[in-house]
C-alpha cells in the first residue's frame, strides 16, 4: 500500500461547483492488526496532518482535538537553546522568537502569505506549552549539519521535487483521468507538455472536461472573474497541495533532510513515547511529511491505518460583491442587455487583455521563427547553388 498526499490533504469543491470549496487535513489513526493488537490493545498512533497557515477556527478545533492525547509529538526545527527553554517551561513568546533561528525566511514567507490570504499562522495559534507536548524534530544545529553533509538546501530540495513531479506529469498514463478516452487523454497531455497560447489551453481543458461534471475546469479563473483574488489564490494553492504526484517524489523525500531525516527524528521520539507507556499518541506534522511517516509506521511498527477524520483548514467562500452602480450604467446595461455586473466586466477586460498580450507574443514568436527558418533555408540554397 502506497500513501500519497491525497491520503492526508484534500480539496473539496463547493456544492455550487464554482470557486468555493474546502482544503481539509486528515487525522489518520493507526493500530496493530489482530492478533498482534492483543499484545498492546490500547496503542493508537494518529498522524495529525496540518497546513501551517489556515483559518483561526481550524487551529482552535485542532487544539481541542489534541487535548485528548496522552502525548503530542510536534515538529519544529528549533535551536537547542529554544528546545531547552521549552523543557524548562520558559514563556512561550520567547520560544517562538527563537524557534526559527536560521530559517527565519520561511517563517516570514508563511506569515506574509497568511496576511495576504487573511489566514492565521500555526506558531501564533497553537499552544505548545502543555506538559504532554514533546518536541519530536531535529534541532537546528543538527539540521544544518546534515544538510551540509548531503549538500542539500531548501532550494535544491525544491528543485528536485519540481523536476520529479514535472516528469510524472509528462507521463500520459498518470496525468490524464481514466474516463477521458484515448484521443482526449492525448489532447490533454499535449496541452500540458507542448507550448501553446493560453486560449488553446483553456479550449482543450473545456473539451476534455468531464461531460457529467458541471464544475469549471479552472475554478480559480471563475474566482478571478469576480475579482476575488483571495479565493483565486487559495483555490490555486489548494489544488497544488493535493496533486497526485507525491508517489513520484517519494524517494527524494525519504533521502532528504527536510523530510526523511526529520521524519526519522519523529519516529525515534515515537518509539521513546511507546516505551514510556503512552498509548494514545499524536504526531503533529505538516501534510508533506505524512506519506513517508505512514510508510514508517507500517514497516517499523506494524501499524495499519484504521480510521480517518477530516478537519477543514481553509473554508473558501464566494465573496458577496456589492453590485450597486451608477444609475446611467444600470440603464445602459438594461438597454443593451449586458449580463454582467461591473466586477465581472472589469475582470473580463483584464482577462481579455492578458489573452491578447499572450496571442501577440505567440504571433511575434512564430513570425520570428518563420523568418529565421526562411533565412536559413535561403542561405542553404545559396550555398548549395
Amino acid at each position: 500500500m502506497t500513501h500519497s498526499s491525497l491520503d492526508f490533504l484534500r480539496f473539496k469543491r463547493g456544492i455550487d461547483g464554482g470557486s468555493s470549496g474546502e482544503l481539509q487535513t486528515a487525522i489518520v489513526s493507526y493500530r496493530k492488526k489482530f492478533p498482534w493488537s492483543l499484545l498492546n490493545p490500547f496503542l493508537q498512533v494518529d498522524l495529525v496532518s496540518t497546513v501551517h497557515i489556515a483559518d483561526k477556527e481550524y487551529f482552535t478545533a485542532l487544539q481541542d482535538v489534541l487535548e485528548s492525547y496522552d502525548c503530542v509529538l510536534y515538529e519544529m526545527v528549533a535551536s537547542r537553546e529554544s528546545i531547552e527553554s521549552r523543557r524548562n517551561t520558559i514563556p512561550e513568546s520567547k520560544m517562538r522568537g527563537s524557534s526559527t533561528k536560521g530559517i527565519d525566511i520561511l517563517g516570514c514567507i508563511q506569515r506574509w502569505m497568511a496576511r495576504i490570504l487573511m489566514l492565521d499562522f500555526q506558531l501564533d495559534s497553537l499552544s505548545y506549552q502543555a506538559a504532554n507536548w514533546y518536541h519530536a524534530d531535529l534541532d537546528y544545529e543538527t539540521f544544518e549539519l546534515l544538510q551540509l553533509e548531503k549538500g542539500e538546501s531548501f532550494f535544491s530540495f525544491a528543485r528536485d521535487m519540481t523536476l520529479r513531479s514535472t516528469k510524472a506529469m509528462l507521463q500520459p498514463a498518470s496525468s490524464s483521468p481514466e474516463d477521458l478516452g484515448p484521443w482526449r487523454s492525448k489532447l490533454l497531455w499535449a496541452s500540458r507538455v507542448l507550448p501553446m497560447p493560453l486560449i488553446g489551453r483553456f479550449i482543450i481543458a473545456n473539451i476534455c472536461a468531464d461531460a457529467g461534471n458541471q464544475a469549471p475546469a479552472y475554478p480559480e479563473i471563475e474566482a478571478l472573474s469576480r475579482l476575488d483574488f483571495g479565493a483565486a489564490i487559495k483555490v490555486f494553492l489548494a489544488k497544488r497541495l493535493t496533486t497526485k504526484f507525491t508517489e513520484a517524489t517519494a524517494d527524494v523525500e525519504e533521502k532528504s533532510v527536510i523530510i526523511g531525516d526529520r521524519n526519522k527524528a519523529a519516529v525515534d521520539s515515537l518509539r521513546k513515547a511507546i516505551q514510556e507507556g503512552h498509548n494514545r499518541i499524536a504526531i503533529l506534522y505538516g501534510g508533506g511529511h505524512m506519506p513517508d511517516l505512514g510508510r514508517r509506521l507500517r514497516e517499523q511498527f506494524d501499524l495499519d491505518p484504521c480510521r480517518v477524520q477530516w478537519i477543514t483548514a481553509w473554508s473558501i467562500r464566494k465573496r458577496n460583491l456589492n453590485t450597486s452602480s451608477f444609475p446611467f450604467l444600470k440603464t445602459m446595461a438594461q438597454v443593451s442587455g449586458w449580463p454582467w455586473n461591473r466586477y465581472q466586466t472589469l475582470a473580463w477586460l483584464i482577462f481579455s487583455s492578458v489573452l491578447a498580450l499572450d496571442l501577440l507574443f505567440w504571433e511575434h514568436f512564430f513570425r520570428t521563427s518563420v523568418d529565421w527558418v526562411s533565412q536559413i533555408g535561403t542561405g542553404l540554397l545559396g550555398y548549395l547553388a
